[in-house]
């Protein structure tokens, strides 16, 4: 798989990206990985397993290290300058994507939150996949109203971010008209979808994802 490197406010970005030779319109997903203080990188197993469950379904997929991560230059920056690293991610695999009718991004725990918060931003995300939201840490009130249609899913054995705290943020969400929240829960399943619990996983977002193209809905 290529390695790229792509500019970012920061200076430059180190990613992986994915292309299907041949396919001038085909779909395009950026996954966004973990807290990067607390080891998150592109190469995390759930990032890793999302990024090729959205290459086999088609997609042209772009997976990158956040600021300070790897090669990628800058230093943390509380989300903030995360969200932006996320915007020049999404511009980049854009660019050489300029026919993709569908665009959808997927986030893992922190980089859910960042995840959504492009999702605030960039009316072309058409859909999501926010895996194990951190509701308990940070202030997901920004979706309002929430913009595109997507799936949360979450272990039921998750004691990073508390499964009730996922469960108050889908039924704020569906409240809001016109889009739809899937909200998985996988029993057994921890923060990290140890075990067999990544094929349930990989498994779920397929079949989503798989449904939604062929709805050709927001």
């Amino acid at each position: 798989m290529p390695e790229v490197i792509f500019p970012g406010p920061e200076g430059r970005l180190e990613g992986r990206y994915h292309p299907h030779k041949g396919k001038r319109d085909a779909p395009i997903a950026i996954i966004l990985h973990p807290h990067p203080q607390f080891g998150g990188t592109m190469n995390n197993r759930v990032v890793y397993n999302l990024h090729y469950t959205f290459h086999n379904m088609g997609f042209n997929v772009l997976r990158f290290n956040f600021r300070g991560v790897g090669r990628s230059q800058g230093e943390y920056d509380q989300g903030i300058g995360e969200l932006s690293d996320a915007a020049s991610a999404l511009d980049y695999l854009q660019s050489m994507n300029q026919n993709a009718k569908h665009c959808w991004v997927a986030g893992f725990s922190f980089g859910a939150w960042i995840g959504m918060q492009l999702l605030m931003r960039r009316p072309e995300i058409t859909g999501f996949i926010s895996v194990s939201p951190p509701a308990n840490m940070y202030d997901f009130s920004f979706l309002a109203p929430c913009p595109a249609s997507g799936l949360m899913i979450n272990g039921l054995g998750d004691r990073v971010a508390p499964p009730q705290d996922t469960v108050n943020l889908v039924n704020k969400l569906h409240e809001q008209k016109g889009i739809t929240i899937t909200h998985q829960e996988v029993e057994g399943a921890g923060h990290f979808f140890e075990n067999d619990h990544m094929d349930t996983l990989t498994g779920s977002v397929e079949e989503y994802v798989q449904r939604r193209l062929t709805e050709n809905t927001r």
